[in-house]
């Protein structure tokens, strides 16, 4: 790491330093040390979290999520240990398995803000590291969109199959067609339940006025290709977009992201939300129950094991292929791995249009 450049985190709409440690033999890797004295946020404005005065000092409480405890208390609690001594305070951590608060007690101000801090710092981290487990998107699996997608399917076999890497088992499910919007990790039904409300609220603020109280009308034609070299394809997608010709969905699906990103359940990842089914990906041909991972940080996938199809007679061939209409009248809350009645995603909540 360069010292003057060090790397910066954002939470909650603020900026941290993760400062450079000195490698130590014990560590391990559900540990990272985040260095900050007793003082150092003594001057640092703590309006992102409340710290109450008690008769014996002063006390913040933090919700975490309990797959999160391991993390604050580090190997044969070294971490725990460390940020106590560091910070002169006390850290009580609820049984594993056990939802609850973690609450950061000591005798000054200055300690218990920068105990705070640095679990903040460290949930982030790892936060970070955690496979997604949810993800916002629109259900593209109607009857019709379903017919025409198996209609692709079998022309594309019939015709392309002698290509390099072409073969059925790289299509995507087609009770399981959908946009992604973005990923989520949520790791407790307190969580799940945030999530179903913001999107409640979303839909306060913004996506009636935008959808007009009616579902969106959207056609869904063309493929495309994710990576530089048609002939090295991983993610074959069908373009979808508005049949009136406005941004309406474009607009939704961007300002949902800002919104989730804003409350710090969803990461940042692109300026705007690419609109996009897959149809065709390479992570299919070993797990037909894998989903699309958008290259994310939580759902990084080995391309090393990909092995890529020439999908360059399918873009010509399908360049202006149509799937059909289809009418959008909400945004679920996705749980990955999962399936429905439908054969769609289970649904932990969603957003209606009408």
């Amino acid at each position: 790491m360069d010292v003057l450049r060090p790397t910066l985190i954002r939470i909650g709409g603020r900026v941290y330093r993760k400062n450079l440690i000195q490698e130590q033999a014990y560590q391990h890797d559900e540990e990272e040390d985040f260095c900050a004295g007793p003082s150092d946020c003594t001057d640092e404005p703590c309006d992102a979290f409340v710290v109450e005065e008690t008769e014996k000092g002063f006390q913040c409480r933090v919700e975490v999520p309990s797959p999160l405890y391991k993390y604050i208390i580090g190997k044969k609690g070294e971490t725990k240990k460390r940020l106590e001594t560091e910070t002169r305070t006390s850290i009580s951590i609820p049984k594993p398995g056990v939802e609850g608060e973690i609450v950061i007690t000591g005798q000054h101000r200055s300690g218990v803000v920068s105990a705070r801090t640095r679990i903040d710092v460290l949930l982030d981290s790892f936060r970070r590291k955690q496979p997604f487990t949810h993800f916002l998107s629109f259900p593209l699996n109607h009857p019709a969109i379903q017919e025409k997608f198996l209609q692709f399917k079998e022309e594309v076999l019939e015709k392309c199959s002698k290509d390099h890497g072409v073969s059925s088992s790289l299509f995507q499910n087609p009770a399981k067609l959908h946009l992604t919007l973005g990923t989520l990790v949520l790791l407790n039904e307190q969580e799940i339940q945030r999530a179903c409300d913001l999107l409640q609220r979303c839909k306060e603020d913004f996506v009636d006025q935008i959808a007009g109280g009616k579902p969106l009308t959207v056609e869904v034609a063309g493929v495309e290709y994710m990576n530089d070299d048609p002939a090295m394809t991983d993610v074959l997608y069908a373009k979808v977009h508005m049949k009136d010709g406005s941004d309406r969905l474009q607009v939704i699906a961007d300002q949902l992201v800002e919104r989730f990103v804003a409350s710090g359940l969803m990461l940042k990842e692109w300026d705007r939300v690419k609109l996009h089914a897959t149809v065709m990906n390479t992570l299919f041909r070993k797990d037909p129950s894998a989903e699309e991972r958008n290259n994310t940080v939580t759902g990084k996938s080995s391309f090393k094991e990909r092995e890529s199809f020439n999908g360059r007679n399918i873009l010509k061939l399908f360049e202006n292929f149509f799937f059909g209409e289809v009418q959008l009248d909400s945004v679920r809350l996705s749980q990955r791995f999962s399936s429905d009645a439908s054969g769609y995603y289970a649904t932990s909540g969603q957003l209606t249009f009408s």
